[in-house]
């Protein structure tokens, strides 16, 4: 198998202004001339096995963070918005993408912001009512969105906010997680009942009384006591992060909150540290780890994707939750694989058969077009409305990795890695493969060939 070289033009850049180093101060810690370094920061040249022992002997570098980041995503989400029929001239060649994915990170999140501003433009206007009536909205990004995009591009790792929560999980180790937590909410004032109430969480700032909902799952009522008091008590930390992030309006800013706070709960309740020694030593079997750390299936699966720690990373996950519309709810991915932002995913995919069987694993082995393979997990999550009257939400969640981490997952067992992958996709507008039989709309990079004597599988005929 040939070596792939490594370019990462941008990232090494990024290290360099982060120390505020100059090319010629750090060329000179790196042992290279200064030609040689400027080739390589302009992806000329690829990054030598020598540089790179450099930067972790140097700086401490992780040398993991070179070949992850943004350019899979970018060059994903690229690819998906130039194949939008409004580019007329079609969509330039997976080189030119990543190249620009790779080097001008900046221009391609201002295109995809133009993009993205374009859709919501466009559909106002479809809306006769939203037209004429609501002359006051401007063509910004919802506010769901932008934030859904923050957590994207920051890995679905916010380090200090983990790191806040890590070290109160190591402070409240060995005991009672509800009971150190109504301790500190004690401190500041506030009194914590838990009893029969409508809503799972309540509080009253007047009263200061914070009222959790009795028929809640133990693993929901201990992560909506740590989502209150990460605001109660780390609220300096989340509006500097939110002012880094700089949103676009105050409703985007609320939302991001809500996210932080839930960030900082899921890693109080699933530390860092203990969850990765942990989930390598149990090959991350879901219901084991769910089990050890009093958490639900959904917690655990969603905190393996966020394990991107510098220096201490964990196995790159993606993890979606879809709905039984299959509409994405939930999406992240550490993995070359990438959810498209419009639409739903896959139909071949794992994750929309799990709610045909309930209460099961569903295991895969998929590939997607672009030759990767993976292993993918699925499975159905009910949530309870805790009474006959209140309605059952059903989802169902995906967790997969590249089948080269298979071996370290439970999962794989007894799976041939060697037999059939099935084919799968990202969404059928951006898909290549020509012959899928779950096709439900034409991709938008091909030409179409229309022949009404003929009919296979599709009604229509797609041209190299």
């Amino acid at each position: 198998m040939a070596v792939q070289k490594l370019y990462a033009g941008a990232k090494l850049r990024e290290m360099r202004s982060r120390m505020a180093l100059s090319q010629k101060a750090f060329a000179e810690k790196l042992g290279i001339s200064l030609p040689y370094l400027n080739q390589m920061e302009h992806n000329h040249r690829p990054v030598s096995a020598g540089v790179v022992l450099r930067l972790a002997q140097e700086f401490g570098f992780d040398v993991t963070e070179l070949t992850t980041g943004d350019t899979e995503r970018l060059h994903s989400d690229l690819r998906e918005a130039l194949s939008d029929p409004v580019f007329t001239s079609g969509v330039p060649a997976q080189a030119d993408l990543r190249l620009v994915a790779s080097n001008a990170p900046a221009v391609a999140r201002a295109l995809l912001d133009l993009h993205r501003a374009y859709r919501q433009a466009h559909e106002r206007l479809a809306s006769l009512d939203e037209a004429l009536g609501r002359e006051d909205r401007h063509a910004t990004p919802s506010p769901w969105e932008e934030v859904r995009d923050f957590f994207h591009y920051c890995d679905n790792y916010i380090d200090a906010v983990d790191r806040a929560a890590e070290r109160f999980a190591r402070a409240a180790e060995g005991r009672d997680l509800v009971a150190v937590v109504a301790e500190a909410l004690a401190k500041h004032g506030i009194t914590l009942e838990i009893r029969e109430s409508a809503l799972v969480r309540a509080y009253d700032p007047e009263t200061r009384r914070l009222t959790i909902a009795a028929r809640a799952p133990e693993a929901t009522r201990r992560f909506q006591l740590l989502h209150q008091l990460a605001l109660l008590t780390q609220d300096d930390l989340l509006e500097a992060m939110l002012d880094l992030a700089r949103f676009q309006t105050p409703e985007a800013r609320g939302i991001a909150k809500i996210g932080l706070a839930n960030y900082f709960a899921g890693a109080a309740h699933l530390p860092y540290t203990a969850f990765l020694t942990a989930a390598r030593e149990m090959r991350h079997d879901l219901e084991r780890l769910a089990d050890h750390f009093q958490a639900s299936i959904e917690q655990v699966a969603h905190r393996l994707s966020t394990l991107q720690r510098p220096g201490m990373k964990g196995i790159p996950f993606f993890f979606v939750r879809v709905d039984q519309a299959g509409t994405i709810t939930k999406r992240h991915s550490a993995t070359r694989l990438q959810f498209a932002r419009f639409g739903g995913a896959c139909p071949l995919w794992n994750v929309h058969q799990a709610f045909e069987t309930p209460g099961r694993f569903l295991r895969q082995l998929a590939e997607t077009p672009d030759g990767v393979r993976y292993l993918s997990l699925a499975r159905d999550v009910t949530k309870s409305g805790g009474s006959f009257s209140a309605p059952v939400r059903r989802f169902a969640i995906g967790l997969g990795c590249e089948i080269s981490h298979a071996a370290q997952v439970v999962y794989c067992d007894g799976l041939d890695l060697s037999g059939r992958f099935e084919p799968i996709g990202i969404s059928c507008r951006i898909c290549e493969r020509p012959d899928c039989h779950q096709r439900s709309v034409p991709p938008l990079e091909r030409r179409l060939v229309v022949d009404p004597d003929r009919r296979g599988v599709l009604p229509y005929g797609i041209a190299p």
